[in-house]
């Protein structure tokens, strides 16, 4: 097997090292050689199995085949040759089932190998279960290839390849807010098709908050009257189209409505929602309209988002206005409740009309913190605040998703890549079935202070350090001098995202969307 060592570079000699090939996020195991492959311009798909025959597949394969061939030109004369060592590649899919939910199969094998004598055609072979495994497996094969800018040829360097390949994680998660700074349907495409890239498999798309609603929600067709102007929406076909786009490359859509606090925007629709125009979150807990808006949303956002998890926030509730204003604490005299108790009260019911919609409640922390021994049994931990948090929700049966603010939150600037990338889910968490509960992590792309002009850079690369641990192998990426190991091979991928039209950030900079401090190659900043 090849260590993640042997494939290191040096950045400061990266010309003199291109043609060593690197894979992100590493396999879970992989061979090579010393062999250099071409690679047909004319590569033809070849597919087998009951699921090769697939939208997703040739769909993906159509995407990639423009980004591995993106400098070859027909008219260039290295298309005359007659022979190719790569000329066709071949997916094998073994099941005809396309649902995608939280921990499908996205296992694959990738064979790159020379054409032997009885072969007329080489070619490359992917085989999967699922067609989301092909898409992995689609996504490593494109970063063995390597456009060599002296023949204008594509080639595959240090074959053959042996890649069997598996995510250690099921959830692999970037969340992304557009309500703090609207994103246009175009930019959330763009980050979709980059975490395709590195692997990630969730978009948590925190899409209200208190500063807008900007979703179109027909059952209560005035909550949109709290975005920013009319032009600064997403319709009901928008969202659709975006979780179409994301299934594609086998990302899941997990959409937000964070209530009861962060909910300032509803009542600019329905102002019946505030308490009082001076107490205008959290969200009225005394009136059952409050309830039936969150039904309503929910009823209209489950014909769009089929993924089984939905995030109903819960965090930084702040219920002191709930006991200055009359109905409100009439209502608390009326039920003999504190304001606490109230915020258990909204949260649970709230989770339960998520159930009823056929929904895994999801919950950031402070709900755990506050009344874990009451929140529903099947309730996921979303970790924030700090470490160790999601060693005790395991340890009370819950499962966790670990975004730890200090490493994950992505609009931490000061954060440096290297924490990002030692940043362990499984910290403080030695029981096997313990971890088990464990469903991955999430990195967080914030948006007070990040827009359309720089939400790219402040995502990657740091999102891809994560990403590796997310997937890889702990003990084969823990191991070792990360700064030896991992850092040429992200300052390569942090090359490749660029190479793919994608704005990633230089690598080394502590605060992200920093320039370069003067000229040099991708490699070296």
């Amino acid at each position: 097997m090849t260590s993640a060592a042997s494939l290191a570079i040096d950045p400061l000699n990266a010309e003199l090292d291109d043609n060593l090939t690197y894979v992100w996020p590493l396999p879970a195991k992989f061979s090579s050689g010393n062999n250099t492959l071409s690679v047909d311009p004319e590569l033809s798909l070849v597919f087998d199995g009951k699921g090769g025959d697939s939208s997703i597949i040739k769909d993906g394969f159509g995407r990639y085949k423009k980004i591995i061939f993106k400098h070859s030109t027909k008219s260039s004369s290295v298309n005359k040759r007659l022979v190719f060592d790569i000329g066709v590649l071949k997916i094998v899919v073994l099941s005809d089932n396309e649902e995608l939910q939280l921990g499908v199969d996205e296992s694959y094998l990738l064979l790159v190998e020379k054409r032997n004598g009885q072969s007329i055609i080489g070619e490359a072979y992917i085989e999967a279960n699922t067609v989301y495994g092909a898409l992995r497996g689609l996504e490593t094969f494109s970063q063995l290839c390597a456009f060599d800018y002296e023949t204008k040829a594509v080639q595959i360097y240090r074959a053959p390849w042996y890649i069997l390949d598996k995510p250690r994680f099921a959830y692999r998660g970037l969340l992304l807010d557009t309500s703090r700074h609207y994103l246009p349907i175009g930019v959330i495409k763009q980050i979709i098709e980059s975490m395709s890239y590195a692997k990630l498999n969730v978009l948590h798309w925190h899409i209200i908050d208190e500063e807008s609603f900007p979703l179109e929600v027909p059952s209560y067709p005035n909550l949109w009257k709290g975005s920013y102007t009319k032009w600064e929406r997403y319709t009901v076909e928008d969202a659709y189209e975006i979780v179409d786009f994301a299934k594609m490359r086998g990302i899941n859509v997990m959409a937000e409505i964070d209530v009861p606090g962060h909910a300032e925007s509803w009542g600019t629709g329905y102002p019946d929602l505030w308490p009082s125009p001076s107490c205008r979150e959290p969200l009225d807990v005394s009136k059952n309209f409050t309830f039936d808006v969150i039904s309503g949303i929910m009823t209209d956002l489950r014909k769009i988002f089929p993924f089984g998890l939905f995030h109903l926030g819960g965090d930084e509730v702040n219920t002191d206005c709930w006991n200055s204003t009359s109905h409100v604490k009439q209502w608390l005299l009326d039920h003999n409740m504190t304001t606490k108790e109230a915020y258990q009260y909204f949260v649970l019911r709230a989770q339960e009309i998520a159930i009823s919609k056929g929904w895994t409640p999801v919950n950031w922390e402070e709900t755990f913190n506050a009344f874990a021994s009451n929140l529903n049994p099947r309730t996921i931990v979303h970790n924030w605040l700090g470490g160790g948090v999601c060693a005790k929700a395991v340890a009370k049966g819950f499962r966790c998703i670990f975004s730890n603010q200090g490493f994950w939150y992505l609009d931490h600037l000061d954060v440096p890549w290297y924490e990002v990338y030692k940043a362990e889910p499984l910290e403080g968490i030695n029981d096997t079935s313990m971890q088990e509960l464990v469903l991955g992590g999430e990195v967080c792309m914030w948006s007070e202070t990040a827009d359309t002009s720089v939400v790219q850079q402040t995502i990657w690369p740091r999102a891809a350090a994560a990403a590796e641990r997310l997937w890889s192998n702990r003990e084969t990426i823990s191991s070792g001098n990360i700064t030896l190991t991992a850092l040429p091979r992200l300052h390569y991928f942090r090359c490749l995202l660029n190479r793919r039209g994608v704005q990633a950030a230089p690598v080394t900079n502590y605060y992200a969307r920093q320039p370069p401090s003067g000229p040099g190659s991708c490699y070296e900043q």
